[in-house]
């Protein structure tokens, strides 16, 4: 059977299957399984596929089928230019939250926080491209700590990057320039209607807090102006209907200059705000 064979075949099992993108899906995985770039992938579609290679397909459309990821699939997300492992102890990088990279890189800053980890994609991708900054993340997965780990050791960041096991502050004892968080927002009736590639694949604990989606904003807001130098930012993202609530929390909780940023759909996707200049300071940390 030829890559092309094989890739027809594919694409019909998955559309079978009810899978939305089926033949982006195929690709990705038949090159997954060659073991070449998906980009090469219509270079090999005339060579025959060997018996290894079309067990390791055959496998990955049978997951793919189960409304499996293909993140998960192939143990790799691309994440703002680069590569990030991923397994099933942690949240698939998303399009969406580029958004918080790009407001978090929009300023200066030397030292970030990232609460709630997960790949290590939203802190690593800020060290990558700030080369004197170091940064922690923190999660309660010791096995999401394991995979960010891993992260920064394969983007060659592990000098400047730490994990540590911490529920939200707990743990953490210095302060940031810069604090960032993607945090479970969906709230508890909002799970039955997930698609059942999330619902069923990802982390629940990465999804939901349960309730009313809101509670780890709430400890946001009490926690990051102790752990933010003066003038330092907050950013977190969060779900398109929760804009209006967490800006408000942010406001109680003395942080100025709060912002509601939407996503290329026009949603709202990011709050950011300010921690305003110590007094006693006199405009320093």
């Amino acid at each position: 059977m030829t890559g092309a064979e094989a890739l027809r075949d594919a694409i019909a099992r998955l559309r079978a299957a009810g899978i939305a993108d089926a033949p982006r899906d195929a690709r990705v995985l038949l090159a997954h399984a060659l073991g070449i770039g998906a980009d090469r992938l219509t270079l090999h579609l005339g060579d025959a596929v060997a018996e290894d290679s079309a067990a390791r397909f055959d496998e990955a459309i049978t997951a793919r089928a189960a409304r499996r990821p293909v993140a998960q699939i192939t143990g790799r997300r691309l994440f703002w230019g680069r590569e990030f492992r991923v397994t099933q102890d942690t949240l698939d990088p998303r399009p969406e939250t580029e958004i918080l990279l790009s407001e978090a890189l929009s300023a200066p800053f030397f030292t970030c926080l990232d609460l709630g980890t997960g790949t290590g994609c939203i802190l690593l991708s800020c060290l990558a491209d700030r080369p004197v900054a170091t940064g922690l993340g923190v999660d309660i997965s010791d096995a999401a700590l394991a995979v960010a780990a891993d992260n920064a050791a394969r983007l060659g960041l592990a000098s400047r990057a730490r994990f540590l096991r911490s529920d939200w502050f707990s743990a953490v004892t210095m302060r940031f320039d810069l604090i960032l968080s993607n945090p479970p927002y969906i709230a508890a009736d909002e799970m039955a209607g997930l698609s059942p590639d999330v619902r069923d694949w990802e982390p629940h604990l990465a999804l939901t807090p349960g309730g009313d989606g809101l509670d780890p904003y709430r400890a946001i807001a009490r926690g990051a102006p102790a752990r933010l130098m003066s003038g330092g930012r907050l950013l977190v993202e969060i779900g398109p209907s929760q804009g209006q609530a967490v800006a408000a929390l942010f406001a109680q909780a003395g942080l100025s200059q709060v912002r509601i940023l939407q996503d290329l759909d026009g949603r709202d996707r990011v709050v950011a705000a300010v921690k305003p200049a110590d007094a006693e300071s006199c405009g320093t940390a």
